[in-house]
Formats: C-alpha cells, sequence, structure tokens
C-alpha cells in the first residue's frame, strides 16, 4: 500500500487537508501490530491493548506471549485457568474477550487469505461477531493488516480531534460533530485510509 502520486493529487483537491500532504511527513504504512497477517494473534493483541497505555499493555503482552512460549492455541487459550491469565495482568473481562475469540477461531475461519476475499463491511461485520471485538478494531486491521485503501475509522478520537481542529468544526462532540467530520471525510474517498494516515502522522509528530 504505497502513496502513489494520482493518491496525493486526489486527496490535495481538499485544500486543507493538501496543506498536510505537501509537509513530507513520514507516514506509519506498515503499523507492525498487524505485521504477519496473522488475524488471530493479531486480535489477541488488540484485546490485550483496549483501554490501556501502549506501555502496561505492552508489558501484558508480553508475559501472555511468554506464558504460552510464542506457541498460542485455541486450546490452549481455553484451557488455562483464569487466575494463571490475572497473574500476568490480564482483566477478568479480556480473559472471557480472549477465550471468545479461541472458541469463534475453532469454529470459523481466520485465515488471511480467507478473509481478503470479504469486501470491507462484510469483514467489520464478520469479525465484529466475537464479544470484544468491536468496528473500531476491525478497521484497524483494515488498514493495517488488509492493506485496504478507503477504510475511515469514525470513532478513532485522534482523527475526529484532528479534522474538527484543521476545519475549525464549532462541535467538539457529539451526533452533528460526527456528521460532519464524516462529511469532509467523504471527499478524500476511495483513499480515506490514507488521509487517516497523514492525519496520525501529524498527531504524532506534534505531541
Amino acid at each position: 500500500m504505497n502513496v502513489t502520486p494520482e493518491i496525493i493529487e486526489h486527496l490535495s483537491k481538499d485544500t486543507i487537508l493538501a496543506q498536510i500532504l505537501h509537509l513530507n511527513i513520514e507516514i506509519d504504512e506498515k503499523n507492525t501490530w498487524y505485521s504477519d497477517k496473522n488475524i488471530f494473534t493479531s486480535l489477541i493483541r488488540a484485546i490485550i491493548y483496549q483501554q490501556l497505555s501502549v506501555q502496561s499493555a505492552a508489558a501484558i503482552h508480553q508475559r501472555f506471549l511468554d506464558l504460552f512460549e510464542n506457541d498460542i492455541t485455541t486450546e490452549k487459550i481455553v484451557n488455562i485457568n483464569d487466575e494463571t491469565y490475572k497473574s500476568i495482568g490480564v482483566s477478568r473481562q479480556k480473559i472471557s474477550y480472549l477465550k471468545n475469540l479461541a472458541q469463534f477461531a475453532t469454529q470459523n475461519n481466520l485465515s488471511f487469505d480467507y478473509i481478503n476475499t470479504m469486501s470491507d463491511d462484510a469483514i467489520i461485520k464478520y469479525l465484529s461477531q466475537i464479544k470484544g471485538i468491536g468496528v473500531w478494531t476491525v478497521q484497524m486491521l483494515l488498514i493495517f493488516d488488509f492493506k485496504r485503501p478507503d477504510i475511515f475509522p469514525l470513532l478513532d478520537l485522534a482523527i475526529q480531534n484532528a479534522i474538527v481542529n484543521l476545519y475549525e468544526i464549532e462541535e467538539k462532540k457529539g451526533k452533528v460533530m460526527l456528521n460532519k467530520v464524516e462529511e469532509i471525510a467523504k471527499n478524500w474517498q476511495p483513499y480515506r485510509t490514507f488521509a487517516c494516515l497523514y492525519l496520525w502522522a501529524i498527531k504524532d509528530s506534534n505531541p
């Protein structure tokens, strides 16, 4: 998924977004969260990282990997007792999410090649059946794992804030704000993914 001159030309039709595109900032097109195309382990990581700081989540995730000696299977996830999970920092709620994921994986196909045949909306519907996996999480997989070019994670707070600030939207929250944000993003179709990558990059370069 490379940023081509055609993509830049299209997104530059939005004169406000164009100011960012021409700053020559580096965007994260790979994102090591989802670099191995293993949807099962990517979803495990996503569950562990929910509502935690990156530092805390990374430590728990590493302890999780150590617990399984990097050999994660659905059977092991289900069979390990809750106290063991809690001892490495996994909350009770996330334990249930991980076991739900493992059960889903035993009954459904989570292979990259199979899921990649689906449309964006079909993938969201398919994976969000899993308790603990929401639309935003699936959208992150669509962007960073499946490399889909036209994903817009409307509920991503960083994206919301960037657009509200750049386009001087008066409403800072609520349905009206979300509608305005979504309407602005429609102008970026069919390359909304790339616009989001630039918006995230701007945030990261201006902490």
